[in-house]
């Protein structure tokens, strides 16, 4: 068995797109995960199976779809992967004193073409900087997400790949009860 997280995008953020936590728990165990929580309101559900990670992200794409209406990216990663990205921020590498509100982590569905990465602008929202490993984009964002032109639908248009963010301290949490 592994022990997965899906990341929901855009749910139950700013009234749009309601989904019950509760509710989404009960349908994905009649699916056939098991070990299924959530974690916050904003689409977080820990779970564990022995299927690929393939699998059960277009178990829970469609579940979604077909259950609740609602269509929007989901992107998984296992325990493991999800404890490399904790680990290897790049931004708390370089041992700069950083608030960790600053900090995001953009996960995306599929690793970008490394042309696509070479079009991110570098200086498109200064002195908001990023990172882009794999499938993951480590995101600093000094002066608050608010205020960022860095957002998640630049990247996902100049990357050509969707995907969904989360906080840093989401991200450790997530780790964490993961490995628990």
């Amino acid at each position: 068995m592994t022990a997965y997280v899906a990341l929901l995008r855009a749910v139950n953020v700013g009234g749009r797109n309601s989904l019950s936590m509760p509710k989404l728990r009960e349908v994905l165990a009649g699916k056939g995960l098991d070990d299924v929580s959530t974690v916050l309101q904003s689409g977080n559900v820990l779970f564990t199976s022995s299927k690929s990670e393939a699998s059960v992200t277009k178990l829970v794409r469609e579940t979604i779809a077909d259950e609740f209406g609602l269509e929007g990216a989901v992107v998984v990663r296992s325990a493991a992967e999800l404890a490399a990205v904790a680990k290897q921020n790049p931004f708390v590498k370089r041992g700069e004193e950083r608030d960790p509100k600053s900090l995001h982590v953009a996960f995306l569905e599929k690793a970008p073409a490394k042309a696509a990465v070479r079009k991110v602008d570098p200086d498109r929202s200064p002195p908001d900087a990023f990172d882009v490993r794999g499938r993951e984009v480590y995101l600093s964002y000094p002066n608050g997400s608010g205020r960022t032109k860095l957002t998640l639908s630049y990247l996902e248009r100049v990357l050509g790949v969707q995907g969904t963010a989360r906080n840093w301290r989401t991200v450790q949490r997530l780790a964490e009860l993961l490995t628990d």
